[in-house]
């Protein structure tokens, strides 16, 4: 969307002129799945598929907030003063939270807002339209307010509406590789320390292929939150003998020496699940620098064999999508991404080969599940940004 049509589409719904347009893109996760909250390696990038946002100064006390995705729902309005989760006012309750955590943190946000929006991530499919959301959000008011926050202070935010305000339990991966991503890099962060690397995506003749299911995923109310307490109660079994930090502070070995403390067959799975894919996620970062993308793409499938085996997150649309995958010519490697239960995966493909994995992929999966996915080719963007 360019930045014209932004200002127009504004001034079309408000009646006068933004004051500022933005840029806040979504992110996919080369490999690293579950492991954010288990203080393991993630391996994110943001993409140019993303949230489009344009915004100006109100001189009341009132948030009004558009967007394109939900025009038949028109302007909400919201008041400044009080901003707590209502489900009546459905998406808005990204960026309430966003400005309720920053004025909590004390930021003069001392009138309201118009604010519009409009993105382009498909609703649902995993590749962060929230974390898009709440960075966006966050930047304007930066920007509007002119706040003195350093970009790490609003990630940290996004990750509090998610949990705080929105409910649902999720660490801090999406809203870092929304808020830090850079053009061509993949950013390998330590989730425990909250260290990272920039480290240069160069996949040669191989371009990502993100692969939708087309099957909506509702993040709170999947087994997301489940999946997270049988690791933390698999941690305590295991630290009845040792003093881990988390499951990401374990190596195989350890792990697997003292994997008779966990109790109960599914719990030992998913913490088994969220040591080796930390060292997989470190392992693919190696294989990345010493340019061996066989071995970063074996890396990648074997993430999606631990998350649908270990983890038990995919369901039968990306096991479909990924199985299939593997089988193309041209292809690297192929896994599910993001939480699971529906939304994407991506697949690492011969730019040659492109329209031919299409065809093939899109065929064996809609006589499979009985409609069609979507593909689209990522290409990896710079962090929420203005315009």
């Amino acid at each position: 969307m360019e930045k014209t049509e932004l200002k127009q589409r504004f001034e079309e719904i408000f009646g006068r002129p933004s004051e500022a347009e933005f840029f806040s893109p979504g992110r996919i996760n080369l490999i690293g799945e579950h492991t954010d909250y288990n203080g393991g390696h993630v391996f994110p990038c943001a993409i140019t598929l993303g949230t489009y946002g344009a915004a100006a100064k109100r001189d009341d006390q009132t948030l009004h907030f558009y967007s394109e995705n939900f025009a038949d729902e028109g302007i909400i309005e919201v008041p400044l003063a009080d901003l707590h989760f209502d489900k009546a006012d459905k998406w808005t309750n990204y960026p309430k939270g966003m400005i309720h955590f920053l004025k909590k943190a004390g930021h003069k946000i001392d009138t309201g807002m118009d604010v519009y929006v409009n993105g382009n991530i498909p609703n649902g499919s995993g590749l962060s339209s929230s974390a898009s959301l709440e960075l966006l959000m966050g930047v304007i008011a930066q920007h509007l307010f002119d706040l003195d926050l350093e970009r790490l202070d609003l990630v940290k935010i996004g990750m509090k509406t998610e949990n705080d305000f929105i409910g649902v339990n999720s660490g801090i991966m999406d809203q870092f590789a929304v808020g830090m991503g850079q053009a061509n890099k993949a950013i390998l962060l330590d989730t425990n320390t909250l260290k990272y690397d920039l480290v240069p995506l160069d996949l040669k003749d191989n371009v990502i292929v993100i692969m939708n299911t087309n099957k909506r995923r509702e993040l709170a109310d999947s087994k997301y939150n489940e999946r997270r307490s049988e690791c933390e109660t698999a941690l305590e079994e295991l630290n009845t003998k040792l003093a881990a930090k988390s499951l990401g502070a374990l190596d195989e070995q350890t792990f697997d020496e003292y994997s008779y403390l966990i109790a109960d067959e599914d719990r030992l799975k998913r913490a088994r699940h969220a040591v080796w894919e930390n060292q997989r996620t470190l392992q693919a970062r190696e294989a990345l620098q010493a340019e061996d993308l066989e071995k970063f793409g074996r890396l990648v499938n074997a993430s999606h064999v631990s998350l649908e085996h270990d983890y038990e997150v995919t369901g039968k649309e990306l096991d479909t999508l990924a199985h299939t995958a593997w089988q193309q010519p041209g292809v690297l490697g192929a896994r599910m991404t993001g939480a699971g239960f529906g939304g994407c995966g991506i697949a690492i493909v011969n730019k040659a080969d492109v329209e031919a994995f299409k065809e093939n992929v899109g065929k064996v999966y809609e006589e499979k599940i009985g409609y069609a996915p979507a593909f689209y080719i990522a290409e990896i963007a710079d962090g929420t940004k203005k315009l």
